[in-house]
């Protein structure tokens, strides 16, 4: 009599396989993608006319350009602190390491709006600089310096979070090896360092540029809400939904979770391609 052959103790039984696939497949659909199909449902509910109408909307255009702008700024500047954070951790010891790493997780931990309000208190009326700057006739909090700085501030962690576990994983042998053959700094990062985790980076950058467009609590505190001025798109929403006109919040709505999709999708691309080299240089 032949024995049936045995199943490996680690792995699972299929219908416990199938049930975990069906939940996680249900989870994802009724939180993430019906949410997501309601916008754009909602967007076109009269039709494709009214939907671009409100896009096109003067106000509209100022919240698409501002917000624009801001990821302009912010993702650069946080592209190079990120670089520099993740590079500092990974290739150097020194005290207040650990330090350094909790610091960069701390957008992570503290509320949109309370990053916000720090930088009212800071830089408002009658924050600390307040006095200073209103006497050099400087704007920054209800102005586009304040939206920036909080749109930095809440987005900073996502280009170092993606460089620091692979730049740990890769080591400092190879840096040292071209230090060793007398390279300087900056020609160890840009040869050896940069090609190495250059699509991590730019898995980052993406990250990051999609919460710097979608990011509303900080920006809300910080921008006085001063329509075709200092609203975002985010900002544009709320105004619209508040004022019962539906169509063109989800209209707005919908253009911003397209740019969204549109850079996961970029992403999703970029860390396909990534394994596709990562296979071929095995």
């Amino acid at each position: 009599m032949t024995a049936a052959p045995s199943r490996p103790a680690a792995e699972d039984p299929p219908w416990a396989r199938r049930t975990a696939i069906a939940l996680a497949l249900l989870v994802m659909g009724v939180f993430l993608l019906l949410p997501l199909v309601t916008v754009f449902v909602e967007a076109l509910r009269r039709g494709l006319p009214p939907a671009v109408a409100a896009i096109v909307e003067p106000d509209a255009q100022a919240a698409i350009r501002l917000t624009l702008l801001v990821a302009a700024a912010a993702v650069p500047a946080n592209t190079l602190g990120g670089i520099a954070a993740a590079w500092c951790i990974t290739k150097f010891d020194f005290p207040g390491k650990r330090l350094l790493v909790t610091f960069i997780e701390l957008p992570f931990s503290v509320s949109p709006v309370i990053s916000g309000l720090v930088w009212v208190l800071l830089f408002g009326a009658q924050g600390l600089f307040g006095p200073w700057l209103r006497e050099r006739d400087i704007e920054i909090v209800f102005a586009l310096p304040g939206i920036v700085l909080a749109t930095v501030f809440v987005t900073f962690p996502f280009v170092a979070r993606t460089l620091i576990p692979l730049m740990q994983d890769q080591g400092r042998e190879e840096e040292e090896a071209a230090a060793t053959l007398g390279a300087s700094g900056w020609q160890t990062f840009r040869r050896v360092t940069l090609p190495n985790i250059r699509w991590a980076l730019l898995s980052g950058v993406l990250l990051c540029n999609a919460r710097a467009m979608g990011e509303f609590g900080a920006v809300a505190v910080v921008s006085g809400h001063v329509r075709g001025e200092t609203n975002t798109m985010p900002l544009h929403v709320e105004i619209l939904y508040n004022e019962y006109q539906f169509v063109g919040a989800f209209a707005v709505a919908a253009l911003l979770a397209l740019l969204a999709l549109l850079t996961l999708v970029a992403k999703a691309v970029f860390e396909y391609l990534t394994g596709r080299r990562m296979e071929a240089h095995a």
